[in-house]
């Protein structure tokens, strides 16, 4: 049956806003409206009975990700924790197009909470490194030079604590070349999907180089559990959920109208919001643009001089403005950071009391912020350097990966 499909709602009334896998822009400050984005892409969002599903079935409290509504929209989840309850098994599959040498905060936030899933559920893990997307889109010079950026960020992967014996990260350069078996689906998807389907659902033309029109097979097809005969064999009916930001969705869309026309399963997903960039939330973060984020190569101090410098702030213009009316946490930076890394609740709603108050002032808040980032890339830095190359091949090396039968 084929995924709902809705148009934009047209209404000049509403900020206008953009959101492919190339583009998140909006005209208002407050950022993405999600619930429009809901109705255009047709997902369900995950409301309070879907967090106490969750909670019931797994025995843990949901993360502060899903708690805060940063993952916040799903397809077919309800199926994944069924299939949990049931003690059937099921995969985790995720990604990262590497566009630079080091991934920032925002890159973080699908890895994050897969490692959460997967230490809750105990189950496999892909990760494809779509370093063939980054040579065709980007202005880089050979394979070789994506290829090296996927190893590269392997290791910011690996260091957010991955299980070694439950997870799989592949270079699609590397693995396509090297396994049949996913070339096969590959070129399945390929066949069952026109250029109009994909002109419509990418926006491709004329003008774009085909190797672009072909790469959502690509992305598609580690949808499919047989994909990876060193996990899985030749088994096709193993299912996956996918962990992604919404912006993603497109290319799994497509996947799920083309899997019953191979006899597969179609992906479940579980999408979160984007991450703002420190100038506001208008736009998504880029690698390109060392001010627009906090990379993980970021020293205690930059990442102290990047806060107090680009953050945009919800903060009066005067000091006396601010005492008066209060900051405004939906546009704030800084507290819009701590929603995604600050674990304790009470202390969150604390600061948003004191700032939306005007008890507190912007460089309280961002003081806040600076002391929260430096621990977490100071520890992810610490993990990285004990990263050997022969650890990054480990996990990027096909295998048998320790998983319920």
């Amino acid at each position: 049956m084929a995924e709902k499909k809705e148009q934009p709602d047209a209404s000049k009334d509403e900020p206008e806003q953009i959101v492919d896998p190339w583009r998140v822009v909006t005209t208002s400050e407050k950022g993405v409206d999600y619930d429009k984005l809901i109705r255009q892409f047709g997902s369900e969002r995950i409301d309070d009975a879907m967090l106490k599903r969750f909670e019931e079935v797994t025995g843990h409290k949901p993360h502060r990700f899903l708690r805060r509504g940063i993952f916040f929209s799903h397809r077919e989840l309800k199926n994944i924790l069924d299939l949990y309850e049931a003690k059937k098994p099921f995969f985790l599959y995720t990604g990262r197009g590497p566009s630079s040498s080091s991934m920032h905060v925002g890159h973080l936030i699908p890895f994050i909470f897969t490692k959460w899933l997967q230490d809750v559920f105990d189950v496999p893990l892909v990760v494809q490194m779509t370093d063939d997307e980054k040579f065709l889109w980007r202005e880089l010079e050979t394979p070789d030079v994506a290829r090296n950026l996927a190893y590269e960020n392997a290791k910011d992967i690996i260091s957010c604590g991955f299980h070694r014996d439950k997870t799989f990260i592949f270079s699609n350069i590397d693995y396509i070349s090297s396994c049949a078996a996913f070339y096969k689906n590959m070129l399945k998807v390929e066949k069952l999907v026109t250029f109009n389907q994909v002109r419509g659902i990418f926006g491709f033309n004329e003008s774009d180089a085909i190797g672009k029109i072909s790469f959502p097979a690509i992305q598609a097809t580690p949808s499919f559990s047989n994909s990876f005969p060193e996990i899985f064999g030749e088994a096709a009916d193993v299912p996956c959920l996918i962990p992604c930001a919404i912006d993603q969705d497109p290319y799994f869309r497509m996947t799920r109208d083309v899997a019953p026309k191979l006899n597969y399963l179609k992906p479940a997903l579980i999408h979160s919001t984007f991450f703002p960039a420190l100038q506001g939330a208008q736009t998504k973060m880029s690698a390109s643009d060392k001010t627009s984020s906090i990379f993980l190569t970021d020293t205690q101090e930059e990442i102290k001089n990047k806060i107090n410098r680009y953050a945009y702030s919800g903060g009066g213009s005067t000091e006396a403005e601010h005492r008066e009316k209060g900051g405004d946490c939906d546009v704030d930076i800084s507290y819009q950071y701590l929603t995604f890394f600050l674990e304790d609740d009470d202390r969150l709603a604390k600061i948003k009391e004191e700032y939306s108050s005007g008890r507190m002032m912007t460089g309280e808040l961002k003081r806040e912020l600076v002391v929260v980032l430096q621990s977490l890339i100071g520890d992810i830095q610490e993990k990285r350097r004990a990263v050997t190359d022969d650890i990054r091949r480990h996990f990027m090396t096909p295998r048998k990966l320790n998983h319920k039968a």
